[in-house]
C-alpha cells in the first residue's frame, strides 16, 4: 500500500513503471477549454503563447489533472508545410486545402525547417513557459503527428489510401520526408522542456487499416521514428481501436497507448500484459451528456477494469475533450478519481458493476 502523497510527475512515472502510485493518474486533455477560461474565441486564444500558458495553468488548478500540454491544434504542423487552418467557433481548428495536390508533388516535396515555422515556434515558446511554471512536478506532453498519419492532412484520406496501395515508391519517399520532420519536431519539443511526446498515429489504428497492412507500413515507420526521439513516447490512436495490434504496437518501444472507448479496458489491459501502459478510455463525445451519477460510474468502471497493478492513466479516448463538455462533468471526473482511484483499490473486492450503462 502506498500511503505517500505524490506529485503528478511521481504519480505518472510510477504507473508507467507498472507499479501502483498513490492514486490513478488523470490526464484531462483540455485544449479549447482554455479559451473558455479566459473568455476568448478559440482563434484568439491560440494566437499567443502566454494565453495558452495561462489557460493550461488555470485548467490544471481547476480540474486537478496530472498533465499539461502546449498542444493547440493538429494543423499547426501543416502550417509549417505552407498549409492553412480553418477556425471554428465551437470546435477544434481544421486543416485547410491539401498541400499535396497531385502525386507528382511528392517528387519535389521538401522537409520544412521546424525552427522557421511561426506556428511551431509558438508551441516551443509555450513549452518553455510551462516548464518554467511547473518544473519537474507535472508532465508536459508535447505532440508530434506520426509520419504515417500526417498525409491524411497533407493530401486527403482518399488520395493517401490510393498512394499506399498503388504508388509504393512515392509512399516511401513521403515517409522519408515526414520521418525527418517528425523526429526533428519531437526532439526540439523535448529540448524546450516537454517531458514526453504523444505520437499521434490514428492511421495505424485497427479502425482504419488491417493488422497486416499496419505491420508493413505504420509499424515500420514507428520503428524508424521512435528510437530517434530522445525521450519517452506514448502512441495515441485518437479514438481508433488497437486491440488486434496491441503486441505489435508494443514492439515499437512506445511506453503507453491511447486506447479507444469502443474497446473493453479489461481486454486491453490483459493484452498489454505489462509491456505498455494504457491511457483512456472515457468517451469524450458521450461525455457531453453525462449526469454526475453516470460520470462517477464511468470513472469507477474504468478504474475497476484497468487500475490494478498500475500501468493505467485515466483519460478521454480521443486525446482532446470536446468544447461542449461542461464544467460540471469535468469536475465530477476529478472528484470520482479522487474518491475511487486511491490505491490499493480495496473497494474492488466488494464491487459488482450493476449499471445498465454500456462501457
Amino acid at each position: 500500500m502506498n500511503t505517500t502523497t505524490m506529485n503528478s510527475m511521481q504519480r505518472t512515472l510510477t504507473t508507467l513503471g507498472q507499479k501502483e502510485p498513490d492514486r490513478v493518474p488523470l490526464f484531462l486533455h483540455l485544449t479549447m477549454h482554455g479559451a473558455l477560461e479566459l473568455g476568448m474565441s478559440i482563434e484568439e486564444y491560440y494566437s499567443r503563447s502566454d494565453y495558452v500558458v495561462e489557460g493550461q495553468m488555470r485548467l490544471s488548478k481547476k480540474y486537478r489533472g496530472d498533465c499539461i500540454s502546449p498542444f493547440c491544434y493538429s494543423s499547426m504542423e501543416i502550417e509549417a508545410w505552407g498549409g492553412t487552418t480553418l477556425f471554428l467557433p465551437d470546435g477544434p481548428p481544421q486543416c485547410g486545402a491539401p498541400i499535396i495536390k497531385s502525386f507528382e508533388d511528392i517528387d519535389t516535396l521538401q522537409t520544412p525547417k521546424v525552427m522557421g515555422a511561426a506556428s511551431l515556434t509558438r508551441i516551443l515558446e509555450t513549452t518553455r513557459l510551462l516548464q518554467a511554471r511547473v518544473g519537474e512536478t507535472v508532465p508536459i506532453i508535447g505532440v508530434a503527428i506520426s509520419p504515417f498519419s500526417l498525409p491524411i492532412m497533407q493530401m486527403g484520406f482518399d488520395k493517401y489510401i490510393e498512394l499506399i496501395y498503388e504508388q509504393p515508391e512515392r509512399f516511401n519517399r513521403l515517409m522519408d520526408i515526414n520521418i525527418a520532420f517528425c523526429v526533428e519536431w519531437a526532439n526540439v519539443q523535448l529540448a524546450a522542456g516537454a517531458t514526453a511526446i504523444c505520437y499521434s498515429d490514428p492511421m495505424s489504428s485497427s479502425s482504419i487499416i488491417p493488422r497486416d497492412l499496419y505491420l508493413k507500413t505504420g509499424q515500420q515507420v514507428a520503428m524508424r521514428v521512435l528510437p530517434q526521439i530522445k525521450g519517452p513516447t506514448a502512441t495515441h490512436m485518437a479514438s481508433g481501436r488497437c486491440l488486434p495490434a496491441m503486441e505489435d504496437i508494443a514492439d515499437t518501444g512506445t511506453a503507453a497507448i491511447g486506447v479507444s472507448g469502443q474497446e473493453d479496458l479489461a481486454e486491453l489491459k490483459a493484452a498489454a500484459n505489462g509491456r505498455v501502459s494504457l491511457i483512456g478510455n472515457l468517451n469524450g463525445v458521450e461525455m457531453r451528456r453525462w449526469t454526475q451519477q453516470q460520470t462517477e460510474m464511468e470513472v469507477k468502471r474504468a478504474i475497476a477494469k484497468a487500475g490494478r497493478g498500475g500501468g493505467f492513466i485515466l483519460s478521454d479516448n480521443h486525446g482532446e475533450i470536446p468544447w461542449q463538455v461542461p464544467e460540471e462533468v469535468l469536475l465530477a471526473i476529478s472528484d470520482a478519481v479522487d474518491r475511487w482511484g486511491r490505491y490499493p483499490l480495496d473497494w474492488l473486492s466488494d464491487w459488482t458493476d450493476t449499471s445498465e450503462t454500456k462501457p
